[in-house]
């Protein structure tokens, strides 16, 4: 299980790579800075919340994970 540290780090990262794709795609549509920015970072801010809640939710199944052996 990843502790709730990692998942928010996890959330972040993956934020990060998402403001610079909307970000883009954003200016490319309006060529405004104001709305290329009320657009990323709205969307962004909303994304970072549900997928740290959703990366705990998928911490509660077991399906699709490996067993390993601990020493």
């Amino acid at each position: 299980m990843d502790s709730k540290i990692r998942s928010l780090v996890k959330s972040i990262s993956w934020r990060l790579l998402g403001i610079v794709v909307l970000g883009s795609i954003a200016w490319i549509y309006t060529g405004n800075i104001q709305q290329t920015s009320f657009i990323t970072i709205t969307f962004n801010g909303i994304q970072l919340v549900f997928y740290y809640f959703h990366e705990r939710l998928w911490e509660n199944f077991e399906w699709g994970r490996k067993k390993t052996e601990r020493s």
